[in-house]
C-alpha cells in the first residue's frame, strides 16, 4: 500500500458527523454567506490564537495582502521576506505595488534572518514578513529589536498552535494572516483564511476592504476587493478546530518516531526545533545532497514525498525582474537542492513511518 504526503481522510472521518449536521442546517436555511457560523469560528480562531480579533477571508493570499494594507502598506513601499517561502508571501506584497526586499534565511531551521533583515531595512520599508515555516514560529522578539516600529506582518498559514517562549504564532506581531488551505494543520474543504490582531483599527480596516470597501450595504469610501469566509468553509473549519490540538500532539510524536528511526542514517540532515519554539510539524523536512535520488526512490516505494520549496522566490520568473541571480541568497539557494518532506500527518502509523525510514536509508546507504 502506498503511503501518502498527506492523508486528510482520517480527519475527515473524525469530523463526518459534526460537520453533516451543521451543513444541513446551513442548507436548510440557505444561510451561505456569513451569519452565525463565520462569527463563531472568528471568535473560537481568535481566542485559540490569543488574539482579540480575528477576520475571515477567502483565502491565505488574501489575508496577507489585506494585513499588509491594513498597517499602511502602499505602492512603492518596501516590505522585507524570506527568499525561502512560498510565492504566495511576495505575491501578496507585489498586488498592492509594493516592492518584495528579499532576505536570506539561517542555516539550522530555514527561517527568515534577523541579521539580514537588519541590512534590508531601509527608510522605505513599511513592513517586514516573518513566515513561520513548516510549523515552526520566526525569531519575532529579534526581529522586532531589529524593526523598532516596522509593523511585523506574520505569515502564520504553516503554523496553526506554534508557539514562541510560550505564545501562539499569529499573536507576536502587529497583525497576522494564515491560510485553511485543506493540508493545512487546520484546514479546510477549500480555500479559507483569515486575519488575526488585537488592534481594533486593523481589524475594522480588514473587514472593510475585504467586503469592497464597504463598511455598510452600498457605501463605499475606499477600494477594496471581495474575499469572505463563507459558511460552509466556517462549519467545517470549527468541526476540526476542537481537534486541533490533539492533532498537533499527534504530529510531534510523530516527529519523534522520525528523530529516532532516522538518526542514524548516514547522508541525512534531520530537522530540529529551535530554543523556545513548540512546533507543530506541518511538515518533516529532512535534507540530503542527494535528494533527488532519495525522492525517485521514495516515489518508486510506494511512499509520497515532496519539496516545499524547489525554487527560491529570487529565482522564480515571476520575479526575475528582481535581478538576483544564482548566489544573491546562498543559504536559501542550497536548501532548495537538499529539502525533502517526508510524510506527515496526525494519523500517520508507526509502521508506516519504520516503513518510510527503511526505504530511506536503502536510498542513501545502499
Amino acid at each position: 500500500m502506498t503511503i501518502p504526503l498527506v492523508d486528510l481522510a482520517a480527519q475527515h472521518d473524525e469530523v463526518a458527523d459534526e460537520v453533516s449536521i451543521g451543513l444541513a442546517d446551513v442548507f436548510r436555511r440557505t444561510a451561505f454567506v456569513g451569519g452565525r457560523e463565520v462569527d463563531e469560528f472568528e471568535r473560537q480562531y481568535a481566542a485559540y490564537v490569543g488574539t482579540r480579533h480575528c477576520v475571515g477571508v477567502a483565502n491565505g493570499t488574501d489575508g496577507l495582502e489585506l494585513a499588509l494594507r491594513a498597517v499602511g502598506v502602499r505602492a512603492g513601499g518596501e516590505v522585507v521576506l524570506p527568499a525561502n517561502t512560498f510565492i504566495a508571501t511576495a505575491e501578496a506584497v507585489s498586488r498592492i505595488g509594493a516592492h518584495p526586499v528579499l532576505v536570506d534565511v539561517d542555516e539550522d531551521h530555514l527561517l527568515i534572518d534577523p541579521e539580514r533583515v537588519r541590512d534590508a531595512i531601509t527608510h522605505r520599508t513599511q513592513a517586514v514578513v516573518p513566515v513561520h515555516l513548516f510549523g515552526q514560529t520566526a525569531f519575532v522578539e529579534r526581529l522586532q529589536a531589529v524593526a523598532g516600529d516596522i509593523p511585523l506582518v506574520e505569515d502564520a498559514a504553516q503554523a496553526q498552535g506554534a508557539l514562541r517562549h510560550g505564545r501562539p504564532a499569529g499573536s507576536l506581531g502587529a497583525v497576522a494572516a494564515t491560510s485553511f488551505y485543506p493540508g493545512k494543520n487546520l484546514g479546510a474543504a477549500g480555500d479559507a483564511g483569515a486575519v488575526m490582531t488585537d488592534d481594533p483599527d486593523v481589524a475594522a480596516t480588514v473587514r472593510v476592504l475585504a467586503a469592497h470597501g464597504s463598511p455598510r450595504k452600498y457605501v463605499h469610501d475606499v477600494v477594496g476587493m471581495n474575499s469572505r469566509l463563507d459558511t460552509v468553509q466556517a462549519v467545517y473549519l470549527s468541526a476540526k478546530l476542537s481537534r486541533l490540538e490533539k492533532w498537533n500532539e499527534l504530529r510531534r510524536e510523530a516527529a519523534a518516531r522520525y528523530a529516532e528511526l532516522l538518526v542514524d542514517v548516514a547522508g541525512l540532515r534531520l530537522p530540529r526545533s529551535a530554543e523556545g519554539n513548540t512546533d507543530v510539524w506541518h511538515l518533516y523536512v529532512v535534507r540530503s545532497p542527494h535528494r533527488d535520488r532519495l525522492l525517485a526512490d521514495l516515489g518508486a516505494a510506494g511512499i509520497g514525498a515532496g519539496v516545499h520549496y524547489p525554487t527560491p522566490v529570487h529565482l522564480t520568473g515571476a520575479y526575475a525582474h528582481l535581478g538576483l541571480g544564482p548566489g544573491s541568497f546562498p543559504v536559501s539557494e542550497r536548501a532548495a537542492d537538499e529539502i525533502l518532506s517526508l510524510p506527515m500527518y496526525p494519523h500517520l502509523a508507526g509502521d508506516q513511518q519504520e516503513r518510510v525510514a527503511t526505504a530511506v536509508a536503502a536510498s542513501l546507504e545502499g
